[in-house]
């Protein structure tokens, strides 16, 4: 089954939703602040938000019927901080919930704009899981000793000064990351772990690709303006491999910090590190093929960030050719971030559908 690029919303006549429930759902936009979600502009300090700074941030109100747990989700021995949503007081309290788990973007954060999309999902009767990738928001950071490590005494314990990794643009360890969310909801309790589905956004929409191509556990794949990393090599510094050579020579930052940032001082992403080392074999076009459920990817006309030609259509054509269920929708007249403003009640109608769908039932 192969579902053709459409740009109008397509909803499912099997999953539409009644009057009572979209005017609901169009009340519960505006009670939430989505409508008017911030603006994306930067006011992150030169090295960005730091984790009191993340952790000080206010959630948008929390209504009766929903529920929001903290949680500590342990990745390659980091702890990372998430968010669980999901319904309280089910009808069926023992009927297990499909979950969804998202993935932030450049810069994001698990009290941003998922803080807002899990009360939404969580509504609809979905488990949502946000979360902060290690060493962004709340999570704690892996650490580059500033000394030679010293010799461990009896219980393998060192005493050492180390910086704390921040902010990094690091593909490798953010698909594990990923990973990592998707084993903690499948032995959560109350969640069924046959009904896991993924939701990413821009820089997170190329992280839920891999992802899905090689994670036997995702069932339905949901993506918006999605970037692949295809053709910002030119924007890096230094090329991979030459920075991989200086690294490992310890000609540079072993780990980037004052080095590999994009933009000007004070820009919206500079205080990100790009550590393009760890993309020499990331490529999410590249394991496309691989991918065997069913894909949303929702693209915007006039990204002002990437060609979608390039990224997100380019993994529907090649989903197409491999005869799998994929719809390609083109926002008309949209760009990269009025999908989190002006667009963004069309754009959560297509995505509720298309779960409902694939992933609900």
């Amino acid at each position: 089954m192969i579902i053709g690029q459409t740009p109008d919303p397509v909803i499912s006549k099997h999953n539409t939703m009644n009057k009572l429930s979209m005017d609901s759902f169009a009340r519960a936009l505006l009670a939430f602040g989505l409508v008017s979600w911030m603006s994306m502009a930067s006011s992150f300090a030169q090295d960005g938000e730091t984790k009191a700074q993340a952790q000080a941030r206010e959630y948008p109100p929390l209504p009766d019927s929903l529920e929001r747990r903290p949680v500590v989700i342990w990745s390659d021995g980091t702890r990372m901080a998430g968010d669980l949503y999901y319904p309280k007081n089910r009808k069926q309290p023992e009927t297990k919930l499909p979950v969804i788990v998202f993935a932030n973007g450049t810069g994001g954060a698990k009290r941003k704009l998922p803080a807002r999309l899990g009360l939404l999902f969580a509504e609809q009767g979905y488990a949502f899981l946000a979360f902060d990738y290690r060493g962004w928001g709340e999570s704690d950071s892996k650490l580059t000793s500033l000394e030679p490590l010293p010799t461990p005494n009896e219980k393998g314990e060192v005493t050492v000064k180390a910086r704390a990794i921040r902010w990094q643009v690091d593909f490798a360890d953010q698909v594990e990351d990923i990973r990592n969310a998707m084993a903690f909801v499948a032995g959560e309790p109350g969640l069924d772990s046959s009904k896991i589905g993924l939701l990413g956004t821009s820089y997170g929409g190329g992280l839920v690709t891999w992802v899905a191509a090689h994670e036997p556990r995702v069932k339905c794949l949901v993506m918006q303006v999605p970037g692949m990393a295809a053709g910002r090599s030119g924007k890096d510094p230094l090329p991979p491999y030459a920075l991989k050579i200086k690294q490992a020579r310890g000609e540079t930052e072993p780990v980037p910090d004052k080095t590999q940032r994009r933009g000007k001082k004070g820009s919206r992403y500079h205080h990100m590190r790009y550590n393009t080392t760890k993309s020499i074999d990331y490529s999410p076009i590249g394991t496309a093929a691989k991918i065997k459920v069913p894909t949303l990817i929702i693209d915007v006309e006039k990204d002002e960030l990437l060609n979608y030609e390039r990224n997100g259509k380019r993994v529907a054509d090649i989903l197409k050719g491999e005869g799998s269920v994929v719809k390609h929708h083109l926002l008309k007249d949209a760009t990269h971030y009025s999908i989190y403003k002006e667009h963004l009640t069309e754009v959560l109608k297509i995505q509720i559908d298309w779960f409902n769908q694939y992933l609900k039932e």
